[in-house]
């Protein structure tokens, strides 16, 4: 698909560079321009002319600026899902919790370095707080989906709530340990992370 033989935008693009044809190219170059601007002084039409596409074929991809280190997050979440349907009625609870964020936070290698340019601008970027709390709130409901229904309650209810709300905390801990550490794998952390929580932190040994 190329949208941008399509948008009559497509003019602004830096000359003799090609239009980008997918959505993670744009993601890659806002990315980017963020690392290199700053965020709030970053615009649309930056992004835009860098990406050699228009407003328009910009807004096709996304419903504002704060959407764009987030990704395709929205699928991700229907994946998450879909990987919480598929488990066995037998796996505990926060086994499968666990496994599911794991699979959530699959990220090819070719794509960690931007990964982390993301992690970087959703944590650390005051900007995206208010933004960042609706997307919380969508993925501590999916994880809630699914323990009030192994646990045979409203996902409304205390104990889905909750783990929703543990499961989400401890994954934002791996992050930032993550973006502070160059030689650690983010996987390895929220491994560690996940199943100290469904061991209730019976394995960990303070020294």
């Amino acid at each position: 698909m190329s949208a941008v033989a399509e948008d009559p935008g497509a003019g602004t693009r830096r000359a003799g560079r090609r239009p980008v044809t997918s959505r993670s190219e744009i993601e890659h170059i806002a990315l980017d321009l963020f690392s290199e601007r700053g965020f709030d002084t970053t615009t649309v039409d930056d992004v835009a002319h860098a990406a050699g596409i228009g407003r328009h074929t910009f807004f096709r991809y996304y419903a504002s600026k704060n959407d764009v280190p987030w990704g395709a997050f929205d699928e991700m979440l229907d994946r998450m899902r879909e990987r919480f349907a598929a488990l066995p009625a037998e796996v505990p609870v926060m086994e499968g919790i666990r496994a599911t964020v794991l699979d959530f936070n699959d990220v090819p290698a070719d794509e960690q370095p931007w990964h982390r340019q993301r992690l970087r601008l959703i944590l650390e970027t005051p900007t995206l707080q208010a933004h960042s709390t609706l997307r919380y709130a969508e993925w501590r409901r999916v994880v809630a989906d699914y323990a009030g229904e192994r646990l045979g309650q409203p996902a409304t209810a205390l104990l889905p709530r909750t783990l929703g709300h543990v499961c989400l905390g401890a994954a934002l801990s791996a992050y930032e340990q993550w973006l502070r550490s160059e030689n650690v794998e983010l996987r390895d952390l929220l491994d560690e992370v996940m199943h100290a929580l469904e061991n209730g932190f019976a394995d960990t040994r303070v020294n």
